[in-house]
């Protein structure tokens, strides 16, 4: 029973008919990504991601016994809530460590179905480990995250949908931490569409697959470091690094600049929300980090918990990253006009002006100098250019 099959993922699809909602395929025409763009909107699924088809499915297997001692589960906040909503439709108890660094929406969201919370200092593997201890003087069943056969067949449900919904699809990219769902995917499709290739993303500061996929063996790393807390994972697993070898065309990585673009995209133009793990997989389309030019594309979007808090600050981010918002200081004779010829400029090429800082006291100019900091709203890089030229034409000097 420890070998994924495709009857052990059907017969997942059938448990969780009842429980979970075959998420819509979005064709993103709105995207400019040089390919044709679809998105498995996992971000709208029950929880908020697509963990509860794992965890759920995990928990439908367990014998009356096990249930009797309730399960234990941990995770940086969307195996949580898959794990206490199918303990609370089975009527046990679950028990639910978390890294302290969690989102709040997360923790609160995990509270409301009923489960235990315990919060751990450091990152999903101090917490990991905090949960091992725990399980073993509870004698509770630990519901692995994704390094689990049930968890793995639970996950696949989604590649059997998007081999039902585009079975054409050339690719099917994916996001990765510990490997549960990319092992699950591309197991799936690689029996129902062989031809379709898979790809996995990391964020470049949570590259735990990627390392161990180039060392050919597991490793944990010595720390990581991404706002995508929900990949945020220093070791894969062994049952899933094996998968990920047999069954993934290529592990890329992203950086959390990209990222945060990605996510901004999603919103202003497809009006789709995801948290930083679930926007990975189209980050990596849209900084050409994988091969998909012009072909039919899958980007699985995981989940859609993002942490209000960090949401404008993720914005932000993605402004900067695509040329959207810029900043420009120029250095000037303080004298009556200056300010006013600056504005002209700006109006006539067609930038909004959003914040000014007028310094004056800088020790790197002149007595009668200083230095004017102007934050834009722009168009793009090409834009921002076009405006740098601008002012260097009229005589200014660009610091």
């Amino acid at each position: 029973m420890n070998e994924l099959t495709l009857d052990r993922v059907y017969q997942a699809a059938h448990v969780l008919k009842p429980v979970i909602n075959k998420t819509e395929l979005v064709h993103a025409t709105r995207i400019d990504a040089g390919c044709d763009l679809y998105l498995k909107a996992e971000n709208l699924q029950n929880t908020g991601s697509f963990k509860i088809r794992g965890a759920y499915y995990k928990i439908s297997t367990l014998t009356d016994e096990e249930k009797a001692k309730g399960v234990v589960a941990c995770s940086a906040g969307n195996h949580a809530q898959g794990v206490a909503l199918a303990a609370q439709r089975a009527g046990i108890k679950s028990t639910i460590f978390l890294p302290a660094i969690a989102p709040i929406s997360k923790v609160e969201a995990t509270k409301s179905y009923g489960a235990e919370i315990r919060l751990i200092d450091g990152v999903y593997d101090d917490a990991y480990a905090a949960s091992v201890e725990y399980q073993k003087e509870s004698g509770a069943v630990f519901i692995h995250p994704f390094n689990d056969v049930d968890v793995i067949a639970g996950q696949g449900t989604i590649g059997m949908e998007i081999c039902d919904q585009l079975a054409d699809a050339d690719a099917v990219v994916v996001p990765v931490g510990g490997g549960g769902l990319i092992s699950g995917v591309s197991f799936v499709v690689k029996k129902l569409n062989p031809n379709c290739k898979v790809y996995g993303v990391q964020a470049a500061g949570a590259a735990s697959m990627v390392g161990a996929l180039k060392s050919k063996k597991v490793e944990a790393l010595s720390e990581v470091h991404t706002f995508a807390d929900g990949i945020s994972v220093k070791c894969p697993g062994d049952v899933t690094y094996d998968m990920v070898s047999k069954y993934v065309d290529e592990v890329v990585t992203v950086t959390d600049d990209e990222t945060a673009a990605a996510i901004l995209t999603l919103m202003e133009k497809q009006k789709v929300v995801s948290e930083g793990a679930g926007a990975v997989s189209v980050a990596a389309v849209l900084f050409n980090k994988i091969p998909v030019k012009d072909k039919k594309v899958v980007c699985v979007v995981s989940g859609g918990n993002i942490d209000v808090n960090i949401l404008s600050r993720v914005i932000n981010r993605g402004l900067i990253k695509t040329g959207r918002k810029a900043t420009l200081t120029i250095e000037l004779l303080d004298k009556p006009g200056q300010l006013e010829e600056v504005s002209h400029i700006v109006a006539s090429m067609g930038a909004n002006v959003t914040k000014v800082d007028h310094n004056t006291i800088s020790m790197d100019t002149d007595i009668n100098g200083c230095y004017l900091t102007l934050q834009m709203e722009t168009r793009n890089f090409e834009h921002i250019e076009a405006i740098r030229n601008k002012f260097v034409e009229e005589g200014f000097k660009l610091v």
